[in-house]
Parts: structure tokens; sequence; C-alpha cells
């Protein structure tokens, strides 16, 4: 019998620590960002604005090389690094005529604060109210962008203020179907505080919609962005990198990738009067 409770002890404290640190465990930020040139990027305007619970967030706004630009795309990122790691996706989107904004949530680029869900959704908001006001951006012509756990970001802003279009990269059904995946051991639906249930969300989104996924994709599998896709209503596409993983330059900004969203936006994105 002690040996039973000396077991269900380290089990409870083993849970009770996974509890304590899971944002630890989801949320990987980098602190220091480069100068844009040191990324490869010209074109850049660095940029700040406010979210809604008084946070100063840095970004880059990348001018697209044509003028009108074909849209104007917000990058929300994964759960790792800054957006300086963005840096290869925004040039190539830069150079086929669109504008790009780069930013970083809460904690991550030397930005003030610590990320949560709710953080994060606050985040998105400023960002695409910052982008809203410029005065050479149509907001007709918005385009969200969500890689991985951006991917979930990018929907749930989709919802309370429709884009002209959706893009998810790699977009997982819930963190808790993800979570599930990696960390069979725990009991993870009834530990996680930051939920990103996109599949419950997609069917409310009323814009044209790119998911384009990775076959070989060993941290967001395919089957998670499959359902995804399914849920959501139409007009959708889906496209798959093959022999793509999560982090693969073919996947992140990979040629593939490029014309498959230009492509898409072209179809998609309204066309401004007088052009």
């Amino acid at each position: 019998m002690s040996v039973v409770l000396a077991g269900l002890v380290v089990v409870a404290g083993a849970i009770a620590l996974v509890w304590a640190l899971q944002r630890r465990l989801m949320y990987f930020p980098f602190g220091e960002v480069p100068a844009p040139s040191a990324v490869g990027l010209d074109g850049v305007e660095p940029v700040r604005f406010t979210t809604g619970d008084a946070l100063t967030l840095d970004g880059w706004f990348v001018h697209a090389r044509r003028t009108p630009a074909l849209a104007t795309v917000i990058v929300f990122n994964g759960n790792a690094g800054n957006r300086a790691y963005r840096a290869p996706i925004a040039e190539a989107l830069q150079a086929r005529g669109l504008n790009v904004l780069l930013f970083d949530y809460r904690g991550y680029g030397g930005n003030p604060g610590s990320p949560t869900e709710a953080g994060l959704a606050c985040d998105a908001r400023a960002a695409r109210a910052y982008v809203a006001t410029r005065p050479a951006v149509d907001a007709d012509r918005i385009v969200y962008f969500g890689e991985s756990l951006g991917a979930a970001v990018a929907t749930t802003l989709a919802v309370e203020h429709p884009p002209a279009a959706l893009i998810l990269r790699s977009p997982f059904s819930s963190m808790a179907d993800l979570g599930g995946l990696h960390y069979p051991f725990l009991p993870v639906r009834w530990l996680l505080r930051d939920r990103f249930d996109s599949i419950d969300r997609i069917a409310q989104v009323r814009a044209p919609l790119l998911v384009v996924a990775g076959d070989r994709d060993r941290i967001v599998p395919m089957d998670h962005s499959q359902r995804l896709f399914d849920r959501a209503p139409s007009p959708k596409r889906l496209v798959t990198i093959r022999g793509a993983d999560h982090n693969d330059q073919t996947l992140t900004a990979g040629p593939e990738l490029i014309a498959t969203v230009v492509r898409f936006l072209e179809s998609v994105v309204p066309v401004r009067s007088g052009t």
C-alpha cells in the first residue's frame, strides 16, 4: 500500500509540475531581433502599436514591390522564435506584390508581457487594427496568414473580424488534440489552460480559406489539418506539400507554398477599382 501511495504522490507531483509549467512547454519566445537587413529584408518600416491591455508591440511593415499592392498580409507566427525568423516568407510575398506585417506577440522579440491564448488574441486584434489604419492599406484587402499555433490565433481573429482571405499553414484541430498526441501519458484535456479550439471556431469563419500542410509533418500531422479543413465552410482549398515536415523550408517559404498563396489570393481578393 505504501508503494502505491508513493507512486500516486509522484504522479500527482508530476501533474502539478506540468500544470504550473505548461506555458513554458507551449511557447518558446526568442528575444533579440536583428536588423531587417541582417535577415535579407529591405523596404521595411519598423512599426509599433498598442494592444487593448496597453502593451506596446514591435513589428516590421514590409512594403510590396509594386503599387498598389495586391493585398496586405498579416503573419501570425508559430510558437517559437520571433519575427526575424519569418523574413523568408515576407521577402517572397513582398516580391510578388504583397505588403506584409511581421510582428511579435507579447513576450516575443523583446516585447513586454507573457504569452497566453487570451493575450495572443488581444495582440492579433491590435495588429489588425493597426494595419487597417495605415493610409495606403485597403481594409477590404487584409489577409491573415497563420502558421501552426498562429493558425489558431488567425482563426480566432477571423471569426471576430473577417479578412479578405484566411491562409492556414500546418493548422491543428485543437491544442488538446495535439497535446494528447505528443503527451499521451498525461491528462492533457484536463490540464490545459490555453486550448486553441480551432475545430470549434472554423465553422464560423466567413472568408475564403486556404489550408496548406505537409504530408510528413511530425509536429502537426496531416490529419489534424484535414479535420480542420473538413469542418470549414466553403469556399476553401486544401494543398498538400509532398514530403514536407513541419519546419522544412519547402513548407515555411518554399516556391510551391508561395506560388500557391499568390494564386489563391489572385483568385479571391477583390480587385481595387481603377487598377
